[in-house]
């Protein structure tokens, strides 16, 4: 009667840890699931918010390319007044610049999605061009 009693014991003792062994599983299963879905709702927004960074950096280069446009056409226009030779030197600078533009905004028409760090070079790298070409108009200004 003790054997059967100890054994009783013993197996009520087993099976009470491995039942408290499983609810702890379940219980580490349920907040690594929980953190999962977390991390995907944080990953989710960050990409919302790069895309968001891409249409808006679009829409601001989009304006700067048409400005860039508008000064280069009233160049143009107050150089008919200079002379020839004038003329054909600002005429040269003025197509540079104009094929320069056209290309920028290639550049940024076929810009795709490659990720956020190649995103921020090539918002740098554009940015650059973007200066020097409005410090390039701005040294044909007279």
């Amino acid at each position: 009667m003790k054997k059967t009693i100890f054994i009783l014991a013993i197996t009520a003792f087993i099976a009470g840890t491995i039942l408290t062994s499983c609810q702890s599983s379940a219980k580490k299963v349920a907040n690594a699931q929980d953190d999962v879905i977390k991390a995907n709702e944080e990953l989710n927004k960050a990409n919302q918010e790069y895309l968001e960074d891409i249409k808006s950096y679009r829409k601001i280069t989009a304006e700067n390319i048409v400005a860039n446009e508008n000064n280069i056409a009233e160049f143009k226009a107050r150089i008919e007044k200079d002379k020839k030779n004038a003329k054909s030197d600002y005429k040269k600078k003025i197509a540079l610049l104009e094929q320069k533009n056209s290309d920028m905004k290639k550049k940024m028409d076929e810009y795709t999605d490659q990720g956020k760090e190649n995103w921020e070079i090539f918002k740098a790298e554009f940015n650059n061009e973007m200066d020097e070409m409005a410090k390039a108009l701005k040294e044909l200004q007279f």
